[in-house]
């Protein structure tokens, strides 16, 4: 018991410094980001663009699709370019020629070699120049480079119109005419197209050499190369790695594990009597089925997408159903089924696990079930309707898309799922109150879920912090405290201590033992999982500290997997401790497939692009998506479907199980998604990764590269992997209509068994 309070004020201590020094990096990124200048003109004094048309030109990009459309600083989709990249290097081929015209009367491609390096130099000379005045806010470009930013604004305000010339290119990138129909719009988009590629190749002040964004993109026509602290500080994080892994796998062999408890010779769960409200949670588990079947057809559509650009199979479905929209619903509804199965197993257990039925906990479960799915339509639809209708830069932030990956729904959907998730975590804590009030051996562990809960709850306030004028670099870091903190964090944490606290439930682990080892879990998780939130920035305008600190805490993240081959041995033991955990066997193979996919896709695909020297040439590319996909799916995805057939196992009291459903469904889940990532993404990434090493990010994410012989075959190459996988959910909702349909015998009583100690 010492220990284990031992543990806890440690977690206390690195949560309160690891957060602090996380709010610092915020405040640092805030006064160092790129400015915004408040003019932008040529020599002569005319007006470019002004500040707050910049700022609504990010407004624009984001109501037209945003990160579902390409990216910015390399965050978003991948079909589309990366548009501070795409920019970049066209400016720079104007004035290649603009320069080769003024010095030499000749055009650049007539030049001989001495010429053209000396035009070379004069283009880098001109783009790396900051001539930003801090003191005036005015950013005073040379009539030459005015002359190159004029002629590629033209470019982009024709692709984002309606203009004919640009038909075929839209087609590439899967665009629809006229995403922007307002000229205003189109305009403002180009200053904030221009403004994100300026800040990637200026000098920042006093510092030659070092762009805002450390010199993100690749981009050799501006000498933008990776800086000295990319490479020093992805040797010293992978050395770091190395020496925390050994020194876990040491101090793991040091201390001999507890061998688990004998097996009770029958399920400890078997005489558990259904609650009002645990049986209302049942209707959560089909809604994640039918998200699940939503958010795979979303995916094949997107996918196809990279083909065919507007079309399905030659049907025209991106008049109605554009890539914006079908890879918005793909990417939002994975977070909400996920979200869904865990939020619906916290509040199955908690009656389970405190043996009390709060009053009108089944109302609260039905009230809470009824607006999640309020919030899931309403949210789609309003933001399908908007982007078909391209209702503008207000209605898109407020109720449609804001355009940002992972969390795209309008600020008033946001607001109400706060609400929600509050009051989830206010229903699980009035159903595990009298378990954490008593003294038991598991309630730390209670704990554990509770505090997760909270977090789970509180942590998404981070999605309300950023407004419509929010510098994009803020933009980034606050999403990112809700992408990783909130889903790869406390939802981990959650589900984490949910499973352990379910097999000490079943009588197959010491609770006892499992508190201290939940805790300690959690500090060593969290002790590299907050910081390592910055590996995520390191190129969005951000001080290179992110860098330093991003990548060695990121290093720490990956430092837990090394031990989870033994976790998943000792997990598949317990399948065979006594004949009646066979009624478990598909959910606990789930919770093994989960370490299976955390050490492939969050460990070695995850930290084959986390340190900052990889990052920088693969940032934007396919092997993001394989690390994604291994990662969202393997990991978290298929956790909830193991949560979700633990609780569907005594909601169903065995009426209706079917094994010879969930067998195929777990293999042909597991086998689709391996061939997806290993047969298609990831020699989709290498491919891409040699094109932005050999010429740039430009290049990697160009239409000439995204629609190469290559790539399209890899995305005919997901088909057999797509096919598999989508057989598997098919098994999956077999299953669960076969449960729907089954009628249950009454059970007796409407109590539960009280929790053992």
């Amino acid at each position: 018991m010492q220990a284990t309070k031992k543990l806890w004020t440690w977690l206390a201590v690195i949560c309160v410094i690891s957060f602090s020094v996380l709010a610092w990096v915020g405040r640092e990124i805030y006064l160092e980001a790129p400015p915004i200048p408040l003019t932008v003109t040529d020599a002569k004094g005319q007006v470019l663009y002004e500040g707050p048309q910049i700022q609504h030109g990010q407004q624009a990009w984001l109501a037209a699709g945003g990160q579902q459309l390409g990216s910015v600083w390399g965050h978003g989709s991948y079909l589309a370019p990366d548009w501070s990249a795409d920019w970049l290097h066209r400016e720079a081929l104007a004035l290649q020629e603009l320069l080769a015209l003024r010095d030499f009367g000749r055009a650049y491609g007539d030049l001989d070699v001495g010429r053209k390096g000396q035009v070379d130099a004069g283009v880098r000379e001109e783009l790396r120049r900051n001539t930003y005045d801090a003191q005036t806010r005015v950013l005073a470009l040379s009539d030459l480079r005015a002359q190159a930013v004029r002629q590629v604004a033209r470019h982009y305000a024709g692709l984002f119109g309606s203009d004919s010339r640009f038909d075929a290119l839209r087609e590439q990138y899967a665009m629809k005419t006229g995403s922007l129909p307002q000229e205003a719009d189109r305009a403002a988009l180009t200053g904030f197209f221009f403004w994100s590629s300026w800040s990637a190749a200026t000098d920042r002040p006093g510092q030659p050499g070092l762009s805002y964004t450390s010199n993100w993109p690749h981009e050799p026509l501006v000498g933008n190369t990776p800086t000295a602290g990319a490479g020093i500080w992805s040797i010293a994080s992978v050395i770091l790695m190395i020496g925390a892994i050994a020194g876990m796998v040491f101090v793991h062999g040091r201390h001999k594990e507890e061998d688990d408890p004998a097996a009770p010779k029958s399920d400890p769960l078997a005489s558990l009597r259904m609650t009002p409200s645990m049986r209302a949670t049942r209707k959560y588990f089909f809604v994640v089925v039918g998200l699940i079947l939503a958010q795979v057809g979303m995916g094949v559509i997107t996918a196809h997408y990279a083909v065919e650009g507007t079309s399905f199979f030659g049907l025209p479905i991106g008049d109605i159903l554009p890539f914006t929209v079908s890879r918005t619903i793909h990417t939002q509804f994975a977070v909400l089924w996920i979200a869904t199965a865990w939020l619906a197993t916290g509040l199955y257990i908690a009656p389970a696990i405190s043996g009390h039925e709060p009053k009108h906990q089944k109302l609260g479960v039905n009230v809470l079930f009824y607006a999640l799915l309020f919030i899931v339509v309403g949210s789609t639809i309003t933001g399908w309707l908007g982007t078909l209708r391209a209702a503008g830069t207000e209605y898109s932030f407020w109720i449609g898309n804001q355009g940002l990956e992972f969390t795209s729904m309008g600020r008033v959907w946001q607001v109400l799922l706060f609400i929600g998730l509050l009051f989830w975590a206010f229903l699980l804590g009035r159903g595990l109150w009298p378990a954490l009030r008593k003294p038991s051996e598991s309630r730390g562990l209670i704990a554990m879920v509770f505090l997760a809960a909270l977090c789970i709850g509180g942590f998404y306030a981070t999605s309300l912090t950023w407004g419509r004028s929010t510098h994009y670099s803020m933009v980034e870091y606050w999403r990112w405290w809700l992408v990783h903190l909130w889903v790869e964090g406390f939802f981990e944490v959650f589900a984490t201590a949910v499973i352990a606290l379910l097999f000490a439930r079943l009588g197959l682990i010491r609770a006892a033992s499992a508190n201290s080892a939940i805790v300690l879990e959690t500090i060593v998780f969290l002790f590299g999982g907050i910081l390592g939130t910055l590996h995520h920035l390191y190129f969005t305008g951000t001080p290179t500290s992110v860098i330093a600190l991003g990548s060695m805490f990121s290093a720490l993240e990956v430092v837990p997997l090394s031990l989870i081959g033994i976790e998943a041995y000792r997990n598949y033991q317990r399948t065979k401790a006594a004949p009646w955990v066979r009624n478990y066997k598909w959910a606990i193979l789930c919770f093994i497939a989960v370490g299976f996919w955390n050490t492939v896709g969050a460990g070695l695909l995850g930290f084959s692009i986390n340190t900052p020297i990889a990052l920088y040439y693969m940032q934007g590319l396919n092997m993001t998506a394989a690390h994604g996909h291994a990662a969202l799916f393997g990991v978290y995805g298929m956790l909830g479907i193991g949560l979700m057939l633990f609780c569907l196992r005594g909601l169903s009291a065995g009426i209706g199980w079917s094994d010879s459903l969930l067998r195929p469904t777990f293999w042909l889940l597991n086998i689709g998604l391996a061939m997806m990532v290993f047969m298609s993404l990831v020699p989709a990434g290498i491919y891409q990764a040699y094109a932005s090493i050999t010429k740039g990010m430009w290049y990697a994410r160009s239409a000439e590269v995204v629609h190469s012989g290559f790539m399209e075959n890899m995305v005919w190459l997901r088909v057999p992997g797509d096919i598999v996988f989508a057989i598997g959910i098919l098994f999956l909702s077999l299953f669960a209509l076969r449960l729907m349909r089954a009628k249950r015998a009454p059970q007796a009583g409407t109590g539960v068994v009280a929790a053992q100690a």
